[in-house]
């Protein structure tokens, strides 16, 4: 899935391409994109204007038009932006006819959407039931964190994922994050020190940047709009390496299942808190410690 550096990547990448040119067609070829507005609700309500700025938060592209109408899209498990393919790519979508430019939406699953916020209340509203903290924000500290983390009794690593508590980390992040934090994902969020939590915070950021350095990580189906891969898996610290030695230690890379999702940990790094070795498999599927 697209995290914060991917979406940050196609953010830049596109920019130039549409800021301050007019949206003149929106075609939606899949109405489940749209849902839960017609197809040509949506185009109706977007077409003519300009667009002002193109944003993110957390994992959603912000196209924001004139007159405070805004496109909100998500990326999903495999949805990208290609700027002016030849022909027609797999798995179309959507085609966003902006002024000197189209863009195909493609997204091979179908669980890409695209919602529409008339308003800067309204877009504020859908945001805030959504999603967290953004990990660039000033006001993203280690004690912010660390508050964060005092309400949670979730492993750590089903707290990073959770959006609603700090937006645009996902799976590959959240295990790069732990790893530089020397932290075990088992460990209960709720017992994170301050140091701890200061520590992962830096972490956070530390690995979202390299991403974004990167332009972002491709595994599967992650492409920038030229079509061209992400390189950020050449640099997976634990994240997808099972077995290999670890970059600190040499000691093999374990993987294991935390918040439902597979999990790359090198247990010499982080070690794994005696409390989640004796709760065992619960601990492993996300269960709340106590």
């Amino acid at each position: 899935m697209p995290e914060l550096p991917e979406v940050e990547t196609i953010r830049r990448h596109l920019a130039p391409h549409v800021e301050h040119r007019t949206l003149e067609r929106l075609e939606v070829l899949d109405e489940r994109w749209s849902r839960p507005l017609a197809p040509a609700e949506l185009a109706a309500a977007l077409e003519g204007r300009a667009v002002t700025k193109l944003g993110r938060r957390g994992k959603y592209l912000v196209w924001e038009l004139e007159d405070d109408a805004f496109l909100l899209m998500h990326l999903r498990m495999t949805g990208t932006l290609l700027l002016d393919p030849p022909g027609a790519p797999p798995h179309t979508r959507v085609w966003l006819r902006v002024s000197g430019a189209d863009l195909a939406f493609t997204d091979p699953r179908r669980f890409g959407t695209g919602e529409l916020a008339l308003g800067v209340q309204q877009r504020d509203a859908f945001f805030a039931a959504r999603l967290g903290a953004e990990p660039h924000d000033p006001a993203f500290t280690a004690a912010h964190l660390h508050g964060l983390a005092k309400r949670s009794r979730a492993p750590v690593k089903a707290f990073l994922l959770d959006q609603k508590r700090i937006a645009g980390v996902g799976n590959i992040y959240a295990d790069e994050a732990l790893f530089r934090a020397g932290l075990h994902p088992l460990r209960a969020a709720n017992r994170l020190t301050r140091p701890q939590a200061a520590a992962l915070r830096d972490a956070i950021v530390a690995s979202l940047d390299a991403g974004i350095a990167a332009k972002g990580a491709t595994i599967d189906d992650f492409r920038d709009p030229d079509g061209v891969s992400g390189t950020f898996q050449d640099q997976f610290l634990v994240h997808r390496r099972e077995g290999e030695p670890c970059p600190r230690c040499a000691n093999p890379i374990r993987k294991l299942r935390a918040a439902g999702r597979g999990t790359y940990v090198c247990e010499r790094c982080q070690p794994r808190p005696r409390y989640a070795a004796r709760l065992g498999g619960r601990v492993a599927q996300g269960s709340a410690l106590r």
